[in-house]
């Protein structure tokens, strides 16, 4: 039976085959999953703010997606991983309130999943599913077995990438 490992917001995890990683609530925040397709390594984390340098309490690196994702690289690689056999999926980034400025401050969703974008690419890890942006949230569950993504929404429903 798999292990299921629950990411809290602001976290990261890792976990080997066989192996579930799951995270609740994703609204604004961005579910970056990476897979290892060899060794079956998974991570997954749930960052809550785009840039680590944009504010002054940034010592939680796993708050921000230009600082967990490079760490949970790291973290995998060292549990085995191989960088070039790394792929990417991310979920969440919604914009999950009704604002009537057009201040990007406020379009913290799409700024979440447009820097966990951007840090995959300066990693040269493959993005190869998006399921972001929208109005609504999302509970997602990631599988070693094959890099599966669930994606839980209300009013939605279940869908996989």
């Amino acid at each position: 039976m798999d292990e299921v490992v629950k990411v809290g917001m602001a976290d990261w995890k890792i976990t080997t085959h066989p192996g579930t990683l799951m995270t609740l609530g994703l609204g604004s925040c961005v579910g970056i999953c990476i897979y290892e397709t060899k060794k079956k390594i998974i991570g997954m984390a749930h960052v809550m703010l785009p840039d680590s340098l944009a504010v002054r309490s940034n010592s939680n690196r796993a708050k921000f997606a230009d600082t967990a994702i490079p760490d949970m690289v790291d973290a995998m690689v060292l549990a085995g991983a191989e960088r070039k056999n790394l792929t990417a999926k991310i979920a969440g980034g919604a914009q999950m309130f009704a604002y009537t400025s057009n201040s990007d401050i406020m379009r913290v969703g799409a700024r979440n999943a447009d820097a966990s974008r951007d840090t995959l690419r300066t990693l040269r890890i493959a993005l190869i599913a998006d399921d972001t942006g929208g109005t609504y949230g999302r509970t997602i569950e990631f599988e070693s077995t094959n890099g599966a993504l669930m994606i839980k929404t209300i009013g939605h429903g279940v869908h996989y990438l």
